[in-house]
């Protein structure tokens, strides 16, 4: 099995590609005040999972992946603030929305994937 074989990954990885690139048109003052935060939340997402399958122990690779919740919940909020403030579309908010709310099922099946298959 590769990174790559792995859904969370796959969604994750891809969302983060799409807000980035959302957020590289919007203006100076809002890149550097929400839009930086919320690529580096997006980006949280996939690189904790890529760091946790990167790891050898069980219990290593679950903590990186546990993180990635977190990832998700700062992303979601930074969405919610890009639609009050105007700054996504309708649109643009409703699939970012859609693909954070995947995430944590598809989280929590890796890490019974791993917490099952794995003996350390």
């Amino acid at each position: 099995m590769s990174l790559n074989d792995l859904s969370a990954y796959k969604i994750s990885f891809n969302l983060s590609n799409y807000v980035w690139s959302k957020v590289v048109k919007w203006d100076y003052f809002n890149k550097i005040s929400l839009g930086m935060q919320f690529v580096t939340a997006a980006d949280s997402i996939s690189a904790n999972i890529a760091e946790g399958f990167g790891r050898y122990g069980k219990k290593d690779k679950i903590k990186f992946y546990r993180y990635s919740f977190g990832s998700i919940k700062e992303a979601l909020d930074w969405n919610e603030k890009a639609r009050i403030r105007k700054l996504l579309a309708k649109d643009e908010h409703e699939l970012i929305y859609k693909d954070l709310m995947k995430l944590p099922r598809e989280i929590h099946q890796l890490i019974n994937f791993t917490d099952d298959k794995l003996a350390i």
